[in-house]
């Protein structure tokens, strides 16, 4: 192993630590995604990919025309 971890896993780690630390809880709203690419100095489909991931295990929910919201479920390990 290099030690290198794909920017989309550094996206899912950064959004996860957060909420399991109770900074961000049920309801809040994160970051567009062009704010989070710029963050990350990645592309908008790195980004996408990571919070799709977080959709899938419940941690985030998508509302069309409206972002993305923490749903308060955690999936740690995932």
């Amino acid at each position: 192993m290099n030690g290198y971890v794909p920017t989309f896993r550094v996206v899912i780690n950064d959004i996860r630590k957060p909420i399991a630390s109770g900074q961000l809880t049920a309801g809040d709203k994160l970051p567009s995604l062009p704010e989070l690419a710029e963050k990350y100095d990645c592309s908008i489909g790195t980004v996408r990919r990571a919070i799709e991931h977080l959709q899938i295990t419940g941690e985030l929910q998508g509302r069309q025309g409206k972002g993305t919201y923490v749903t308060g479920k955690s999936s740690e390990g995932s």
